[in-house]
């Protein structure tokens, strides 16, 4: 992996000891979150500088920070005594305490104080902090109360714990239901809907995107309540603003102080044609997610090649993983035509470029594949070649697209002719682009041709999130 104006100074690779969850509950919400978050940026149990746990698991993607507090107390489904009372011991064990611990971790983060990965303090947090610019979201997950939940109640389809945001926060007058502070909300999941939301929302672009919207309509309204988080999620993916072009949660009504969702909404949700045929076309979509978890997973262990340091934040990868779910489904289905579309007929040293758009319209991708003999593959100087290579690709579609200042390359030997294969990334950040670098790639360029062939075809492309089953979905972009 590459990075390119300027260059970072190399740090030597170093193995990230991360713990994977001390409990079977912490196990799952590190898995879950590693899947959604992808390895590099999601850590189980890290530290303060007391030598105690921070929280159960936390996340920094650039300046977005997620913590997450885990906790389980079994809540019995007949309980012996008055159905409120083991409910109030139980929300005071398992939420209320957590309350105050997740305020406690955010004014320890924003404080910039040091964050380890060992109570010993030996293995520093590896990511960067900025603790001057940062957005935090503070999220409690719940485990115990789901059989009292639809013992109590029949209408209880899950099990989900009903929540109140109000500006008087507090004991509730029936069990299940937490009533939260709407000054400084605190996300509530429960053992039902945690796979749900991180399934769902499994980007950073999305899991953010969808919490900025809750924590909108919780400032906007005087009160909101949702009898389980999957069904304000399936309110959310069915409201659309097509002038922000984003989901959000409410109505568009000014007059409007208060809004309740009612239960049953995802269950409706996810029997929707559209619902459906959307999770089968994003299937292709996470080969895209396993190009970023193997860089990550090299990077961790300390076996990364090339002198871009992912830890420090600026790379290719955090590039990519900034793309939403429905652009890697288009990103994974260009990448996958192109490896198709590779002709057959060529030589032996031959290369195929392709251009792919990112949510940003500044924002694109080379992928280049490389035909190269095997002698030549086997040169100790073969990846540096190619990764050379890749660069005047990316220069190549900067000079041809001037509009964009961000591009990101990926460089593999081409599959149709290899049974193995290696990664080449490379960052290029280009807002500035001076003459000179210009006419020095424009001569470096001469050699390959790239985006100068006069048989070059570019084709607009227009997709959606979520896709009707009636549509059938074009090959390729770019």
């Amino acid at each position: 992996m590459d990075e390119i104006d300027p260059p970072l100074a190399p740090r030597k690779p170093m193995k990230i000891r991360k713990s994977e969850g001390t409990t079977p509950t912490e196990r799952l919400l590190a898995e879950l979150c590693e899947r959604s978050f992808l390895k590099l940026w999601s850590y189980p149990n890290p530290f303060k500088d007391d030598g105690n746990e921070l929280c159960d698991l936390l996340v920094v993607f650039e300046n977005e920070v997620f913590i997450f507090f885990d906790r389980e107390a079994d809540l019995p489904e007949t309980p012996t005594k008055d159905p409120q009372v083991s409910w109030d011991r139980w929300r005071r064990k398992v939420i209320d305490r957590q309350l105050v611990t997740a305020r406690g971790a955010e004014r320890y983060i924003r404080g910039g104080r040091r964050i380890f990965l060992d109570a010993r303090q030996l293995n520093p947090f590896p990511l960067n902090v900025d603790a001057g610019n940062l957005k935090v979201h503070k999220i409690i997950v719940a485990h115990g109360a789901k059989e009292a939940c639809t013992a109590f109640s029949d209408e209880n389809v899950y099990g989900s714990l009903a929540i109140t945001y109000s500006d008087d926060p507090g004991d509730s007058a029936l069990p299940f239901m937490l009533n939260l502070d709407k000054a400084d909300p605190i996300h509530v999941f429960d053992s039902h809907n945690l796979p749900i939301v991180l399934g769902e929302l499994d980007t950073i672009f999305e899991f953010s995107r969808y919490l900025d919207a809750k924590a909108d309509a919780i400032a906007r309204l005087d009160v909101i309540s949702y009898c389980g988080e999957e069904d304000l999620l399936a309110h959310y993916f069915l409201n659309f603003d097509k002038e922000k072009n984003q989901h959000y949660i409410g109505l568009r009504d000014e007059t409007v102080n208060g809004v309740h969702i009612e239960e049953g909404g995802w269950k409706g949700f996810i029997e929707l044609p559209v619902y459906k045929n959307t999770k089968n076309e994003n299937r292709i979509s996470y080969m895209w997610d396993d190009l970023i978890q193997l860089t990550s997973k090299n990077a961790i262990e300390g076996r990364l090649m090339g002198d871009s340091d992912v830890f420090r934040g600026r790379s290719a990868i955090l590039e990519m993983a900034k793309e939403p779910r429905f652009i890697r489904r288009v990103l994974a289905r260009a990448m996958g035509q192109a490896i198709r579309n590779y002709p057959e007929s060529v030589g032996p040293l031959s290369r195929n470029l392709s251009f792919m758009p990112s949510v940003r319209r500044d924002k694109g991708y080379v992928f280049l594949q490389l035909r190269a003999p095997q002698q030549m593959r086997d040169e100790p100087g073969y990846r540096e070649k190619r990764s050379g290579i890749l660069a005047i690709a990316c220069a190549a579609a900067k000079n041809k697209f001037p509009h964009l200042t961000t591009i990101v390359g990926i460089g593999i030997d081409a599959p149709k002719f290899v049974e193995e294969n290696s990664e080449d990334f490379i960052l290029m950040y280009c807002a500035d682009w001076p003459e000179e670098r210009r006419k020095y790639y424009e001569e470096a360029n001469k050699a390959w041709g790239f985006f100068q062939s006069p048989d070059l075809k570019m084709r607009v492309q227009t997709d959606t999130e979520f896709v009707q089953p009636s549509r059938s979905m074009p090959g390729e972009c770019g």
